[in-house]
């Protein structure tokens, strides 16, 4: 019978990567014994934003089989890793960037990286923002100061399960650094191969906004899996980041998404929904890059980032938590499509070379 089963589960698709789980390799574990049926499927990340729709699907199809009264789906998960990972250790590097500041770029970053964790992912967090850090304040961690380890490596400070590393947990506080490209460049180095980040599926990287010295760093340094541009409504932002999407694009870096932040307002008193930047503008920017999601202003994730807990574990059930969470999931999500278009395309070659 279990021949059966597996059979029926070759009819069930992945709702993003678009193949089967059996040939996709996702079927860990299956069996049948007394009609109930055990299956074990094998997410591509923790943070599967259809996790639902794959087990309603594999229940629906298993129970077809004649003899099986009962299905138990279990699941686990692994990131696939690119073609090439970024650096020893690190599966997948995400850059999140802006064309312009103000736009809550750190809050979207922090609340990522917190979220994909929650959800059981190993997750890191580099404050590449080295004129303005923000991040060690947002994640409750802004008087720790970083260590070196046995290796003499940087050491990078933990909180809310994800690991971080900030230049405000290593300079003092209310000190202005007033350096130029070259030095930004070594820093940058620095925190990317000199720190002990060990083994991470995601190393997110808030960037400065604009696109300066640090972007170019960057993405010269490393493999970027790709990017994800903040922005508000208001065409003023927009004309911004379709700079930062310029700016990608000419250093090869796959936009993964777009994420309007500020994007309405609900106001608690009425529950009327008020579109105070004009909400929906990040469309304008183009089909070709997905809306990852649409984030309310919140009170909330203002003032839980100054208390030093993000957003999606102080108030999971927010309006803007709840958002932040589908961004974070639906980012994962296409971070998993990359990777299996990359080793289909590696596909062919493999073949010549058996």
């Amino acid at each position: 019978m279990r021949e059966a089963v597996m059979a029926a589960l070759s009819t069930v698709n992945d709702p993003e990567l678009h193949r089967d789980l059996v040939s996709l390799g996702m079927i860990e574990h299956a069996s049948v014994e007394a009609g109930v049926a055990s299956v074990k499927v094998n997410l591509t990340t923790p943070a599967c934003p259809l996790k639902g729709k794959i087990e309603g699907d594999v229940r629906e199809a298993v129970l077809a089989v004649p003899g099986v009264t009962r299905v138990d789906v279990t699941f686990g998960a692994m990131v696939r890793p690119p073609a090439q990972p970024a650096m020893t250790g690190v599966k997948h590097v995400l850059l999140v960037g802006s064309g312009k500041g103000g736009v809550g770029k750190s809050s979207v970053s922090v609340n990522i990286a917190a979220s994909l964790a929650r959800d059981g992912a190993r997750v890191g967090l580099l404050d590449a923002d080295v004129y303005g850090p923000s991040v060690a304040h947002m994640m409750g961690q802004g008087g720790a100061k970083v260590t070196a380890n046995a290796e003499r490596k940087m050491q990078p400070i933990e909180a809310h399960g994800v690991k971080f590393v900030s230049m405000a947990n290593l300079s003092p506080a209310g000190q202005a650094l007033v350096w130029r490209g070259p030095m930004l460049h070594s820093a940058i180095q620095q925190f990317l191969k000199d720190a002990a980040w060990g083994e991470l599926d995601y190393l997110i990287v808030d960037l400065p906004p604009g696109t300066g010295d640090v972007q170019l760093s960057l993405t010269q340094t490393i493999q970027v899996t790709g990017a994800v541009i903040v922005t508000t409504p208001q065409d003023v932002a927009l004309i911004d980041a379709a700079r930062a999407i310029d700016m990608f694009r000419k250093a090869s870096v796959p936009v993964l998404g777009v994420v309007e932040n500020m994007s309405y307002f609900v106001a608690p008193d009425t529950g009327h929904t008020y579109d105070l930047f004009g909400r929906g503008g990040s469309r304008k920017l183009g089909e070709e890059y997905p809306l990852l999601g649409e984030v309310p202003i919140d009170i909330d994730v203002r003032q839980d980032g100054d208390r030093g807990t993000p957003a999606v574990l102080a108030h999971p059930d927010s309006a803007a938590a709840q958002a932040l969470i589908q961004v974070a999931r639906n980012l994962a999500g296409q971070v998993s499509v990359r990777a299996l278009s990359q080793s289909l395309a590696d596909l062919p070659d493999q073949l010549t070379v058996v």
